[in-house]
């Protein structure tokens, strides 16, 4: 399995902090973002290779992220070409554009760079070597203002995605979803077809909305707290709240 990392957004919303830094650098109690992401993907076996999605902007402060940092297994940085908000890719055809250019062809965990957690994704990776299908992530949000800004799944009893919709006006359950995926490698074509359909490509989670209508795909229960970095609140809040040592327990 290869882990790939989103991270070649602009972060627009946390300038000045991020106007010439990237979002998933920035320091909370003394390590990166990307660096507790990753730490806790690094003991979950199977993970051979980080592949970190970066723009041309920021491009170089990941290449000096990646000598210091202390992974069991190889980094590739990868510049998307893109330069600022106006001309990005889109998470998409970020994560297209990761695939070809690696040529990747096995089982894919996607993940947000931005974002941190108090638990460990090894059972996530677990739930998708149960399912043996393309899984997402679910937490229960009872704020309706919250349903109408991320994707929103509607489930059944065996943890199946029967719909998935991004930012809906009128959300028809409570399962937010974060930017959490494991894709199985066979999987991973459609995604060209997909675009090519023309699904939306600014968000990942619209090629799941996509995708649960063509091939089975399941949703595994959050089992813990996440942080979205979106401002410079939230930013501020995630420095006070997350406990590190929690994690590094695990």
């Amino acid at each position: 399995m290869i882990c790939l990392i989103l991270a070649a957004g602009y972060a627009t919303r946390l300038y000045p902090l991020t106007e010439n830094f990237p979002k998933p650098l920035l320091d909370v109690q003394g390590r990166t973002v990307l660096d507790w992401l990753l730490s806790d993907v690094d003991g979950i076996e199977g993970i051979e290779k980080y592949v970190v999605v970066s723009n041309h902007k920021f491009y170089d402060h990941f290449t000096a992220w990646k000598e210091s940092c202390s992974l069991s297994h190889p980094v590739v940085i990868l510049d998307d070409g893109s330069t600022d908000n106006p001309n990005r890719l889109g998470a998409v055809k970020d994560i297209l554009f990761a695939i070809e250019e690696q040529e990747i062809d096995e089982d894919l965990l996607v993940l947000a760079g931005d974002n941190l957690l108090d638990f460990s994704l090894s059972g996530f990776v677990s739930f998708f070597t149960e399912k043996q299908a393309t899984c997402i992530m679910r937490h229960y949000e009872p704020s309706l203002e919250a349903l109408q800004r991320t994707g929103v799944a509607t489930i059944d009893s065996s943890d199946k995605v029967l719909l998935m919709e991004e930012k809906p006006r009128e959300p028809k359950s409570n399962w937010a979803v974060p930017p959490f995926y494991v894709y199985k490698k066979e999987d991973l074509p459609l995604i060209r077809k997909a675009i090519d359909s023309g699904c939306n490509t600014d968000a990942p989670g619209s090629f799941i909305a996509w995708l649960c209508s063509h091939t089975p795909v399941y949703a595994y229960p959050m089992p813990g707290k996440r942080w979205d970095i979106g401002n410079l609140q939230s930013y501020e809040q995630v420095k006070q709240e997350f406990d590190g040592s929690r994690l590094l327990k695990q």
